[in-house]
């Protein structure tokens, strides 16, 4: 157990003038974020994972490879999804992937018939595709929002509403890859962080109406990742920014975000926020949002040309 403080004093973030003034006391987090230990936890599952062409995805597809699953990769980019089988069988994992834009209703649809035909059932959805953008609402195209809604929100919807006859016969899990912007407000994000607060209320009501069926419904809040989300954002145009405003470095890798998942999906457990200073801003924002706005605003401040 770390305390938070300490945290904060390591990663620079928290003004401690605005703490101090408010007489805030920073709580203690517990570390949760572990990982397998022993393999072959999920031998025999069959994951579909949607975005796996890369980031988060793509580390997904090869954490549950090597846990045993048999793994179907979807995404748009089907040179990149080569690659990945590829690698994958070369490593003696079974997978294969299916061309899919998560956007149009046809692709989801088929991507869950390719994967019930050849395995027979379907134990866990990773709920992964998403895009991201960088503009003021002020400024930005309106296009830009419908871009991010039908990709973050609705492919979630349409791939979960076709595998879920399948999920449920199975008692599986469906996880949706969301973002502390899904609890959190974040400047520059608006469409982001809607199709992010949208998909968190469809999984956590999908997970009410399935209680007493045993289906089992994983949101992952990851923190800032690195990945290639924000080199493929959306401008104010609708098109790629193609740079990172932040060092990645310093980041959370997608391979240890993998791992994570891999271990709460195995314990079945229902939420992950992920990064120390994730959960330090959740936290914030919801016992003390209007001092919160202020960190979070100086915080975004540090991105160049915003």
């Amino acid at each position: 157990m770390k305390s938070i403080k300490k945290l904060f004093t390591d990663n620079s973030i928290i003004n401690r003038g605005l703490l101090k003034q408010y007489n805030i006391k920073l709580p203690k987090i517990k570390n949760r974020e572990k990982v397998i230990q022993n393999g072959k936890k999920f031998k025999g599952k069959v994951v579909i994972i949607t975005g796996a062409s890369s980031g988060i995805g793509k580390a997904c597809a090869f954490e549950f490879a090597e846990q045993g699953a048999k793994v179907v990769l979807a995404a748009r980019r089907e040179k990149k999804l080569k690659e990945i089988e590829t690698e994958i069988k070369q490593q003696g994992g079974d997978t294969f992937f299916i061309k899919t834009d998560v956007k149009k209703i046809d692709d989801c649809k088929n991507l869950i018939n390719k994967t019930a035909e050849k395995y027979g059932k379907i134990d866990i959805l990773i709920n992964n595709a998403g895009i991201s953008m960088r503009a003021t609402f002020e400024d930005l195209d309106l296009s830009v929002i419908k871009e991010l809604m039908d990709t973050n929100f609705y492919g979630a919807v349409y791939c979960t509403k076709f595998a879920l006859p399948y999920l449920l016969k199975q008692k599986g899990t469906v996880i949706g890859i969301s973002s502390i912007t899904g609890l959190t407000p974040l400047p520059g994000r608006t469409g982001y962080s809607a199709s992010k607060h949208a998909m968190d209320g469809f999984l956590n009501t999908l997970r009410l109406e399935n209680i007493k069926k045993g289906l089992n419904v994983l949101i992952v809040h990851p923190g800032f990742t690195s990945s290639n989300i924000r080199n493929t954002a959306l401008n104010k145009n609708g098109l790629p920014q193609k740079e990172s405003p932040r060092d990645e470095e310093k980041m959370m890798s997608s391979e240890r975000v993998a791992q994570i998942i891999a271990k709460a999906a195995f314990k079945r457990e229902r939420d992950l926020i992920l990064t120390n200073q994730g959960k330090l801003v959740v936290w914030l924002h919801k016992n003390f949002p209007s001092i919160t706005d202020r960190i979070i605003i100086n915080e975004m401040a540090k991105e160049s040309d915003h």
